[in-house]
């Protein structure tokens, strides 16, 4: 008998106070109060829709992301989980996960949020520099930051996670690691650290801001970063994830292990593996709030179902898979795609020949070199004829 990989539910809240220049997300800037009663009424019904795809599974993390979350009354978080709980088996103790942007932080609504079942919150800092925030289009500044953690962690939420980005427009080295050294005196258990990088449909792809760093002087930022994370105790687990011991995010371990999620929301994706042939469904959601809006809870609010043919399968799998510094067991490459471990066969064989990846016993594990190169190396399972 197939066993089916963890579950996890995302939910996209998708209003901000400010579209920033760099943000590629589903995310829209409110015009006056969006309509936060209304659109939980239109989560639940839109879960409901898809609860024919997850029957009798366990939910093992919750994920809100945005647009900014932390906009939401702390009621609606509580009202949406529990009537998600009452549809779906949550799992004891299961995390839940609140992005929350600093400049929308205000004083109790951290107790409320912890009181509704939240309990992690995952802040977009990007930065501790005031120059570097005004220039990324972010609504606070680091007084503000610092100010939302340890607002949240008076509330008694000790797992947290700061989002911190580098080669910044005007960021130099010192900046850089100035930022890594102001996240890390704050204590959280969870950092992310990952390059600014100029998305399509962008403001900054359409006009890119002056003084990026070079190739060389991101790259520089990125060891130098890395090396002070690891001397402060936070161990890399994925290409821009840092955790202390055991606390790495688990939705989105589920998501870099190949499991299956439902999305529901404005925007939101999702994948579910189906039947004893263990076909696979990528389900996406209509992207602007109105339009899906008024469809939720029928068919006309999805924006596109697609079932993951097996010949793509492998290149799915080793383009997550391969993000972590884990790596994976080949064992689970066959329980998750469906596909035996030939399907993989020459692709491995190659990387592994160019110092790309290395095979330990069961686990195929990506190299210093392969990390460098990473998109090289997902490119050898693209063509594959699985």
């Amino acid at each position: 008998m197939l066993i089916p990989p963890p579950l996890s539910l995302y939910v996209h809240l998708p209003w901000c106070v400010r579209k920033c220049p760099y943000c590629d997300f589903n995310s829209h800037q409110a015009r006056g109060t969006p309509p936060y009663a209304a659109y939980v009424d239109a989560l639940l019904a839109d879960l409901d829709h898809d609860l024919p795809l997850a029957w009798g599974r366990t939910v093992h993390s919750v994920f809100f992301g945005g647009g900014t979350p932390s906009l939401f009354p702390a009621a609606e978080i509580d009202r949406f989980l529990q009537g998600a709980s009452a549809r779906l088996r949550f799992a004891p103790g299961l995390e839940i996960t609140l992005e929350a942007n600093p400049g929308t932080a205000e004083h109790g609504r951290f107790e409320d949020y912890r009181a509704a079942g939240v309990n992690r919150i995952s802040f977009g800092i990007q930065s501790f520099d005031d120059g570097c925030l005004r220039r990324l289009g972010r609504i606070h500044d680091a007084a503000e930051a610092e100010r939302a953690v340890k607002l949240a962690q008076d509330a008694g939420l000790d797992n947290l996670n700061l989002d911190l980005m580098y080669a910044l427009p005007g960021q130099d080295l010192a900046m850089a690691e100035a930022d890594v050294a102001r996240a890390v005196a704050l204590a959280p258990a969870h950092i992310s650290h990952y390059q600014l990088t100029l998305e399509p449909n962008t403001v900054f792809a359409a006009r890119p801001p002056g003084g990026l760093p070079d190739e060389d002087g991101a790259w520089d930022m990125q060891e130098r970063c890395q090396a002070a994370l690891a001397a402060a105790g936070y161990a890399q687990y994925e290409v821009s994830a840092y955790a202390r011991a055991g606390r790495q995010c688990a939705h989105n371990l589920n998501y870099w292990r190949f499991g299956d999620y439902l999305g529901i929301g404005a925007g939101a994706h999702g994948k579910i593996s189906l039947g004893h042939d263990r076909s696979i469904l990528r389900r996406w959601k209509q992207r602007h709030p109105t339009a899906w809006l008024a469809a939720a809870g029928t068919a006309q609010a999805i924006g596109g179902d697609d079932f993951v043919p097996p010949a793509r399968r492998p290149f799915e799998y080793v383009l997550n898979a391969l993000r972590l510094t884990e790596g994976f067991r080949l064992q689970d490459f066959e329980a998750r795609t469906g596909l035996p471990r030939t399907a993989i066969e020459r692709p491995l064989r190659e990387a592994i020949a160019r110092g790309w990846l290395e095979a330990r016993a069961e686990r195929i594990l990506p190299t210093a070199l392969g990390s460098r190169f990473g998109n090289d190396v997902i490119e050898l399972f693209m063509e594959d004829d699985a």
